[in-house]
């Protein structure tokens, strides 16, 4: 039954993160860099200079411009930064962190304009409530007659935030790591919903499901403060270990980006398997970075919107950092870890890579290393799993009009989705993030491209104004 049902997804999956789908976000990155002249490049340092300042004259908004980069931090840095990057190596071979690399910079562009709309149409309530997101630009930018597109980026995003990336990816890679740490043959375990669970799963799942549960009732002011405290911890203790294993292993690592560049462009395939090993590389590569750094999925933007600045392109600037930050730096550094050991290719899966690249490649004993990683990765799928329940809510209150008895009862439906998420195989947990990922980007990217005259004209009036004061 299992196989069956993994081989079905697999089939969705192959078709809806297809050709079609990766040209079109390699495409929109392409389209948007050039239209905006490379401005992820040139402003980038503007970009870092503004997460640290304050915008006086923002009225609007109900977190900082810092707490609205790590509520969509907390919510890009989770899984997918260490499990996502072993699984996508595994599936596709060292060259899919190529294209992760190739995907992230196209996607600074993008999270740029996505994050820059989702301020310039926001909408505010009397009670200085915002509101704002895709779905918002996709209807008053494009038109009332594009809502029908609004409402499908909502309802997919709800979807993302309730089967994919939010719930049961994170929960699977929490508890797999915890299971892995103190419970590794699982000695203490009963056999239930035709698995074998190890009793440390479902005490962290137990566990996991409280914690959540206290942050999320108390909406996005709590789940800001808390990204703006265990965001930078997390993030700092993560790259300085990966970082401890490159340097440890040195000499390895200029044959591990040769290794790098000629998998992702199939030159260590067998001959007439190439364009195939080439064409794998870039399904995994640009998939799992989407999933990692969410560029052109539309989500950032939803925390964007919540800046206290009045000033769009400002908002965009810092926003855009996300994905530096996500994808060239902490994915970078778990893509080495792994092919500088040789964890890829050593028949694993999922979490269990990264662990076998920490501690092979740390001065550690093999125990330090899996804790230090649990630990890591603990963190960044709890707070991952509140910066998707606060995504998928605005969406759900989009798609009801605002309606607070529907989206309280999502809340505790969202619970219940990090109860269960433990006992959900690796293979069917991933593949369903995959499709709705692909699927709530493409009404995104639709809006970006209809928009990208918008964009621009908002870029040119911001640096003309600037230039005058």
């Amino acid at each position: 039954m299992l196989a069956t049902i993994n081989s079905v997804l697999g089939k969705i999956d192959d078709f809806v993160w297809g050709i079609p789908l990766i040209v079109m976000i390699l495409v929109t990155g392409i389209f948007l860099t050039a239209r905006l002249k490379g401005l992820q490049i040139t402003k980038l340092g503007k970009g870092v200079k503004l997460m640290f300042t304050e915008d006086k004259d923002g009225h609007h908004g109900e977190i900082s411009r810092f707490g609205a980069l790590c509520t969509a931090l907390s919510a890009t840095i989770g899984t997918g930064n260490i499990v996502g990057v072993a699984t996508a190596i595994v599936a596709g071979g060292p060259g899919a962190l190529f294209w992760m690399w190739i995907a992230a910079l196209l996607g600074t562009a993008t999270k740029f304009a996505e994050c820059m709309l989702a301020v310039k149409f926001r909408v505010v309530n009397e009670d200085g409530h915002i509101l704002g997101g895709p779905f918002y630009y996709i209807e008053n930018g494009m038109g009332k007659n594009w809502k029908w597109l609004a409402k499908v980026f909502a309802f997919f995003g709800v979807g993302v935030g309730l089967f994919g990336i939010g719930t049961f990816t994170q929960v699977n890679g929490i508890t797999a790591a915890i299971s892995n740490f103190f419970d590794p043959e699982k000695v203490h375990a009963v056999e239930m919903l035709g698995g074998r669970y190890s009793y440390a799963v479902m005490i962290a799942g137990v566990i996991l499901t409280i914690c959540v549960g206290l942050v999320i009732i108390g909406g996005l002011k709590r789940i800001s403060k808390v990204a703006e405290i265990v965001v930078p911890f997390m993030a700092v203790l993560y790259v300085v270990t990966a970082f401890l294993v490159v340097i440890c292993n040195i000499k390895a690592v200029p044959a591990a980006f040769v290794e790098i560049v000629e998998s992702a462009f199939g030159m260590r395939a067998a001959a007439g398997g190439a364009l195939g090993a080439v064409i794998l590389a870039m399904q995994k590569g640009i998939a799992r970075g989407i999933f990692s750094n969410e560029a052109g999925l539309g989500s950032a933007p939803i925390a964007a919107s919540a800046a206290k600045t009045n000033e769009p392109v400002e908002q965009g600037l810092v926003s855009m950092l996300g994905t530096v930050i996500d994808t060239l730096i902490i994915c970078t550094l778990t893509g080495l870890t792994i092919v500088i050991t040789g964890a890829w290719d050593m028949g694993l899966e999922g979490v269990a890579v990264t662990t076998k690249a920490f501690q092979m490649g740390l001065p550690f004993p093999s125990q330090v290393a899996s804790l230090i990683l649990m630990v890591c990765l603990v963190f960044f799928a709890f707070t991952t799993i509140l910066g998707w329940d606060y995504y998928s809510e605005r969406c759900l209150e989009y798609l009801t009009n605002g309606n607070e008895r529907i989206v309280n009862g999502y809340r505790w439906l969202y619970i219940l989705a990090i109860f269960i998420g433990p006992y959900f195989t690796v293979s069917a947990v991933w593949t369903i993030a995959d499709i709705f990922n692909g699927l709530m980007a493409l009404p995104n990217l639709i809006a970006l491209i209809a928009l990208n005259g918008v964009v621009v004209a908002e870029v040119k009036s911001y640096f003309e104004r600037k230039k005058k004061s």
